[in-house]
């Protein structure tokens, strides 16, 4: 079983293997909570369950309920975040089946599985358990300014559900490969169920998300990373209040920006073009300084599996040469030359 502790009042045990739920879900990018488990833990995933119309793949097993639990999988994971974050109603009878049949239901979503009576009635018949992975720590402070020993690194974006995360994760994986003393810091359901622990920053109450960065990222020895797994954009109306407190609490000695040069607008708000990576930059390294003042960017990973690969590798080109700055595709290319960067601003 793996075990996540959730900094806060309370730890909590996943057990796996687990069948992931996509549902009916029409786009990828919803799909992030189910397509990070399997990019990061695979080991952990026996499959996915999918409706006729589901318009999603992640590239493993399709299982029924019954051939899950034949699989061995212990708990039901709902693979999808979609806006507003709430349970599609048409799944409700799936998951009343899977937790009859003794599945843990686990959820990153804003609702709580105790909110539909008759889930909670499957489950209390069988023994499963609801699992509410997005539950806010308890007793959270006020965000202090005061500097902290250690390094951070914080992953910004152009806008929201731009590869923030998986940024964070390949960068930390790059680090640890050379040896360096680094974690990574999950603000999101999917990186806590990935990693084992940290603090779901967009269920904290406004006054305290500065606070709850700074608990993530505590006082640390002075050769050891922090990075933090960026939530939302600046730039992003609908999110812009969660991305400054992280900032503003996470105190980042570096930024690594996220973009997707295909994306023409924001992502919730199509009346609202989406910035320049120099807009990005600019703009987060003037509200960083709040709290530290030697902020600086050293890198920025684009995705660019919307161009073919030639323009691809044109456009990380002709970007690193406008900015200064290495430009990676971290998949394609992983995050060696971002290392590279931190490495020599930070000796």
């Amino acid at each position: 079983m793996d075990e996540l502790k959730n900094k806060g009042s309370s730890s909590l045990t996943l057990r796996w293997p687990y069948l992931i739920i996509l549902g009916d879900t029409q786009e990828l990018v919803d799909a992030k909570t189910g397509a990070g488990l399997v990019q990061w833990c695979p080991e952990k995933v026996a499959g996915q369950l999918r409706f006729d119309n589901c318009l999603v793949d992640l590239g493993v097993s399709d299982l029924s309920i019954s051939e899950a639990i034949d699989r061995g999988v212990k708990s039901v994971v709902i693979g999808v975040a979609p806006t507003g974050g709430q349970i599609n109603q048409r799944w409700i009878c799936l998951l009343e089946e899977a937790a009859a049949a003794g599945l843990d239901i686990v959820s990153g979503l804003h609702c709580r599985l105790e909110d539909f009576s008759s889930l909670v009635a499957a489950a209390e018949s069988s023994g499963a358990r609801l699992v509410n992975v997005r539950t806010s720590a308890d007793n959270l402070p006020i965000g202090t300014g005061l500097k902290r020993s250690g390094r951070r690194l914080l992953t910004v974006g152009t806008d929201c559900a731009i590869g923030k995360k998986y940024s964070a994760l390949s960068i930390t994986q790059c680090m640890k490969d050379r040896g360096i003393n680094v974690d990574f810091r999950a603000t999101g359901q999917t990186g806590i169920m990935i990693t084992g622990e940290g603090v779901p920053i967009d269920t904290v109450m406004a006054d305290f998300i500065a606070g709850a960065s700074e608990v993530l990222s505590p006082t640390n020895s002075e050769d050891h990373w922090d990075i933090i797994e960026g939530q939302g954009s600046l730039f992003n109306p609908s999110y812009a209040g969660v991305s400054l407190g992280l900032l503003h609490g996470s105190q980042p000695d570096a930024i690594v920006v996220c973009h997707d040069p295909t994306r023409e607008v924001i992502d919730t708000a199509n009346h609202i073009p989406l910035p320049s990576v120099a807009e990005c930059i600019n703009l987060h390294l003037r509200t960083a300084k709040l709290t530290n003042p030697n902020v600086c960017c050293v890198g920025i990973c684009v995705n660019t599996s919307g161009l073919d690969v030639e323009k691809g590798k044109s456009y990380l080109e002709e970007l690193s040469a406008e900015l200064g700055l290495p430009c990676v595709d971290p998949i394609l290319d992983g995050c060696d030359a971002i290392v590279d960067k931190i490495l020599t601003e930070f000796v």
